[in-house]
Protein backbone atom coordinates (compact mmCIF):
# COMPACT_ATOMS: atom_id res chain seq x y z
CA UNK A 1 0.00 0.00 0.00
CA UNK A 2 2.86 2.68 0.74
CA UNK A 3 6.70 2.12 1.89
CA UNK A 4 6.78 2.13 5.48
CA UNK A 5 9.92 2.97 6.60
CA UNK A 6 11.55 2.05 10.06
CA UNK A 7 10.79 4.11 12.86
CA UNK A 8 13.27 6.71 13.91
CA UNK A 9 15.01 7.00 17.44
CA UNK A 10 13.84 10.85 17.81
CA UNK A 11 10.18 9.99 16.89
CA UNK A 12 7.70 10.09 19.77
CA UNK A 13 5.24 6.83 20.41
CA UNK A 14 2.80 9.06 21.70
CA UNK A 15 2.30 12.60 20.97
CA UNK A 16 -0.51 14.99 22.68
CA UNK A 17 -2.72 17.30 20.92
CA UNK A 18 -3.90 20.12 23.41
CA UNK A 19 -6.35 22.75 22.43
CA UNK A 20 -6.63 25.03 25.47
CA UNK A 21 -9.59 27.37 25.85
CA UNK A 22 -8.91 30.66 27.56
CA UNK A 23 -10.50 33.58 29.12
CA UNK A 24 -10.88 36.12 26.63
CA UNK A 25 -7.75 38.39 26.21
CA UNK A 26 -5.58 36.38 28.04
CA UNK A 27 -3.90 34.03 25.43
CA UNK A 28 -0.15 36.31 25.13
CA UNK A 29 -0.19 36.82 29.04
CA UNK A 30 -0.68 32.48 29.26
CA UNK A 31 2.10 32.23 26.24
CA UNK A 32 4.45 34.20 28.11
CA UNK A 33 4.10 32.32 31.39
CA UNK A 34 4.07 29.15 29.11
CA UNK A 35 7.42 29.76 27.30
CA UNK A 36 9.17 31.39 30.78
CA UNK A 37 8.34 28.36 32.98
CA UNK A 38 7.03 25.57 31.27
CA UNK A 39 9.42 24.45 28.45
CA UNK A 40 12.59 23.52 29.95
CA UNK A 41 11.04 22.06 32.90
CA UNK A 42 8.75 19.57 31.53
CA UNK A 43 11.53 18.64 29.07
CA UNK A 44 13.93 18.09 32.10
CA UNK A 45 10.96 15.06 33.00
CA UNK A 46 11.52 13.25 29.93
CA UNK A 47 8.90 15.01 27.69
CA UNK A 48 9.09 16.98 24.78
CA UNK A 49 7.30 19.94 24.14
CA UNK A 50 7.17 19.99 19.97
CA UNK A 51 5.40 22.87 19.28
CA UNK A 52 3.26 26.06 20.66
CA UNK A 53 0.66 27.67 18.38
CA UNK A 54 -1.79 30.57 18.44
CA UNK A 55 -4.82 29.60 16.53
CA UNK A 56 -5.84 31.95 14.14
CA UNK A 57 -9.30 31.23 13.84
CA UNK A 58 -10.24 31.48 17.67
CA UNK A 59 -8.31 34.16 19.64
CA UNK A 60 -9.16 32.61 23.31
CA UNK A 61 -7.27 28.90 22.04
CA UNK A 62 -3.92 28.19 22.72
CA UNK A 63 -2.78 24.69 20.99
CA UNK A 64 0.44 23.06 21.79
CA UNK A 65 2.02 19.51 21.08
CA UNK A 66 3.66 17.02 23.37
CA UNK A 67 5.81 13.79 22.87
CA UNK A 68 6.59 10.54 25.06
CA UNK A 69 8.36 7.58 23.99
CA UNK A 70 6.03 5.59 25.59
CA UNK A 71 3.15 5.57 27.81
CA UNK A 72 4.82 4.49 31.27
CA UNK A 73 7.29 6.96 30.21
CA UNK A 74 4.55 9.85 29.86
CA UNK A 75 2.91 8.55 33.54
CA UNK A 76 6.41 8.95 35.02
CA UNK A 77 7.06 12.30 33.47
CA UNK A 78 4.05 13.75 34.27
CA UNK A 79 4.01 12.61 37.44
CA UNK A 80 7.22 14.56 37.92
CA UNK A 81 6.60 17.73 36.24
CA UNK A 82 3.27 18.14 38.10
CA UNK A 83 4.51 16.81 41.25
CA UNK A 84 7.45 19.41 41.03
CA UNK A 85 8.40 22.96 42.41
CA UNK A 86 8.01 24.83 38.91
CA UNK A 87 4.14 23.61 38.47
CA UNK A 88 3.44 23.88 41.90
CA UNK A 89 4.84 27.57 41.87
CA UNK A 90 3.05 28.57 38.54
CA UNK A 91 -0.47 26.43 38.51
CA UNK A 92 -2.27 29.21 39.71
CA UNK A 93 -0.98 31.86 37.61
CA UNK A 94 -2.08 29.38 34.63
CA UNK A 95 -5.22 28.17 35.37
CA UNK A 96 -6.29 31.45 36.28
CA UNK A 97 -6.38 32.28 31.98
CA UNK A 98 -7.82 29.04 31.36
CA UNK A 99 -11.74 28.18 30.80
CA UNK A 100 -10.86 24.20 29.66
CA UNK A 101 -7.87 22.58 29.38
CA UNK A 102 -9.39 18.78 28.74
CA UNK A 103 -9.10 18.92 25.00
CA UNK A 104 -7.08 16.20 24.53
CA UNK A 105 -6.34 13.76 21.73
CA UNK A 106 -3.65 11.10 22.44
CA UNK A 107 -2.13 9.79 19.00
CA UNK A 108 0.64 7.62 17.49
CA UNK A 109 2.29 7.90 14.53
CA UNK A 110 -0.11 6.24 11.66
CA UNK A 111 2.21 4.46 9.98
CA UNK A 112 6.35 4.29 11.10
CA UNK A 113 8.25 7.56 10.13
CA UNK A 114 5.16 9.63 10.08
CA UNK A 115 5.65 11.13 13.46
CA UNK A 116 7.40 14.51 13.99
CA UNK A 117 11.34 14.87 13.36
CA UNK A 118 12.33 17.69 15.25
CA UNK A 119 15.58 16.24 16.49
CA UNK A 120 18.47 18.42 16.26
CA UNK A 121 16.37 21.58 15.96
CA UNK A 122 17.62 24.05 18.74
CA UNK A 123 14.63 25.92 20.92
CA UNK A 124 14.60 29.71 19.73
CA UNK A 125 15.90 31.48 22.41
CA UNK A 126 12.43 33.83 22.17
CA UNK A 127 11.51 37.23 20.54
CA UNK A 128 14.33 37.32 18.30
CA UNK A 129 12.78 34.34 16.71
CA UNK A 130 10.48 34.53 13.53
CA UNK A 131 7.65 32.49 12.68
CA UNK A 132 7.27 31.98 8.80
CA UNK A 133 4.41 30.58 7.40
CA UNK A 134 1.49 28.66 8.32
CA UNK A 135 1.34 25.14 10.30
CA UNK A 136 -2.30 23.45 9.70
CA UNK A 137 -3.43 20.73 11.94
CA UNK A 138 -6.35 18.54 9.75
CA UNK A 139 -8.43 16.09 12.11
CA UNK A 140 -10.71 13.83 10.29
CA UNK A 141 -13.14 12.02 12.49
CA UNK A 142 -14.48 8.85 11.77
CA UNK A 143 -16.84 6.31 13.13
CA UNK A 144 -14.17 3.49 13.66
CA UNK A 145 -10.62 2.74 13.60
CA UNK A 146 -9.11 4.36 10.73
CA UNK A 147 -8.33 1.77 8.37
CA UNK A 148 -5.16 0.93 6.22
CA UNK A 149 -6.50 1.48 3.34
CA UNK A 150 -7.70 4.96 4.13
CA UNK A 151 -3.97 5.77 4.86
CA UNK A 152 -2.80 4.38 1.88
CA UNK A 153 -5.08 6.20 -0.06
CA UNK A 154 -3.94 9.88 2.13
CA UNK A 155 -0.04 8.83 1.52
CA UNK A 156 -0.55 8.42 -2.41
CA UNK A 157 -3.18 10.94 -3.38
CA UNK A 158 -2.71 13.71 -0.73
CA UNK A 159 1.15 13.71 -0.61
CA UNK A 160 1.61 14.65 -4.26
CA UNK A 161 -0.98 17.69 -4.24
CA UNK A 162 1.22 19.58 -1.23
CA UNK A 163 4.59 18.97 -2.75
CA UNK A 164 3.01 20.68 -5.64
CA UNK A 165 2.17 23.63 -3.48
CA UNK A 166 5.64 23.88 -2.21
CA UNK A 167 4.35 22.63 1.07
CA UNK A 168 5.76 20.04 3.47
CA UNK A 169 3.85 17.27 5.51
CA UNK A 170 5.10 17.63 9.17
CA UNK A 171 3.76 14.58 10.85
CA UNK A 172 0.22 12.04 10.95
CA UNK A 173 -1.45 10.66 13.37
CA UNK A 174 -4.26 8.24 14.45
CA UNK A 175 -5.93 8.01 17.70
CA UNK A 176 -4.04 5.95 20.44
CA UNK A 177 -6.48 3.47 22.27
CA UNK A 178 -4.18 3.24 25.13
CA UNK A 179 -5.80 3.42 28.98
CA UNK A 180 -4.54 7.37 30.45
CA UNK A 181 -2.24 6.25 32.63
CA UNK A 182 -2.21 9.70 33.88
CA UNK A 183 -6.09 10.57 34.65
CA UNK A 184 -5.13 13.82 36.13
CA UNK A 185 -5.17 14.81 33.48
CA UNK A 186 -7.81 13.68 31.05
CA UNK A 187 -8.16 12.75 27.23
CA UNK A 188 -11.23 12.49 24.50
CA UNK A 189 -12.21 9.05 24.51
CA UNK A 190 -14.27 6.93 22.45
CA UNK A 191 -12.81 9.30 19.43
CA UNK A 192 -11.00 7.82 15.97
CA UNK A 193 -9.37 10.47 14.21
CA UNK A 194 -6.65 10.67 11.38
CA UNK A 195 -4.53 13.97 12.12
CA UNK A 196 -2.34 15.22 9.50
CA UNK A 197 0.10 18.22 9.95
CA UNK A 198 1.76 20.71 7.46
CA UNK A 199 3.51 23.50 6.54
CA UNK A 200 2.71 25.83 4.03
CA UNK A 201 4.89 29.09 2.89
CA UNK A 202 1.74 30.97 3.61
CA UNK A 203 -2.22 31.50 3.94
CA UNK A 204 -2.39 32.08 0.17
CA UNK A 205 -0.57 28.69 -0.27
CA UNK A 206 -2.79 27.10 2.14
CA UNK A 207 -6.08 28.53 0.21
CA UNK A 208 -5.07 27.12 -3.65
CA UNK A 209 -4.08 23.96 -2.08
CA UNK A 210 -7.55 23.36 -0.97
CA UNK A 211 -8.56 24.56 -4.41
CA UNK A 212 -6.51 21.94 -5.99
CA UNK A 213 -8.22 18.84 -4.10
CA UNK A 214 -11.72 20.37 -4.47
CA UNK A 215 -11.36 20.67 -8.25
CA UNK A 216 -9.48 16.87 -8.39
CA UNK A 217 -12.65 16.07 -6.45
CA UNK A 218 -15.12 17.45 -9.16
CA UNK A 219 -13.20 16.35 -11.46
CA UNK A 220 -13.44 12.68 -10.73
CA UNK A 221 -10.50 12.24 -8.40
CA UNK A 222 -9.78 8.92 -6.50
CA UNK A 223 -12.32 8.57 -3.75
CA UNK A 224 -11.04 7.89 -0.19
CA UNK A 225 -12.55 4.26 1.03
CA UNK A 226 -13.72 5.45 4.36
CA UNK A 227 -15.00 8.67 4.81
CA UNK A 228 -15.10 10.69 7.79
CA UNK A 229 -18.41 12.45 9.39
CA UNK A 230 -16.36 15.45 10.22
CA UNK A 231 -12.90 17.20 9.48
CA UNK A 232 -11.70 20.18 11.79
CA UNK A 233 -8.56 22.28 10.08
CA UNK A 234 -6.49 23.90 12.39
CA UNK A 235 -4.42 26.90 10.81
CA UNK A 236 -2.05 27.70 13.63
CA UNK A 237 0.75 30.19 13.84
CA UNK A 238 3.82 29.25 16.24
CA UNK A 239 5.10 31.24 19.01
CA UNK A 240 8.66 32.46 19.51
CA UNK A 241 9.41 30.09 21.00
CA UNK A 242 7.86 26.53 19.31
CA UNK A 243 10.74 24.35 18.14
CA UNK A 244 8.08 23.08 15.38
CA UNK A 245 7.34 25.90 12.55
CA UNK A 246 9.97 27.94 13.33
CA UNK A 247 12.53 29.76 10.56
CA UNK A 248 11.60 27.02 7.99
Amino acid sequence: MFDALPLRRAEHAIVELRQYTLHPGRRDELIELFEREFLEGQEAAAMEVIGQFRDLDHPDRFVWLRGFSDMSTRREALADFYGGPTWKANRDAANATMIDSDNVLLLRPAYPGSGFRVEGKPRPPGATASSDGLVVANLHYFDAPVSPWFLAHFHNMRRPPLAAMGATLLASFVTDYSENTFPALPVREGEHVFVWFAHFADEQAYARYWQLMEALSTNGGSKPPQVPHRVESLRLKPTTRSRLGISW
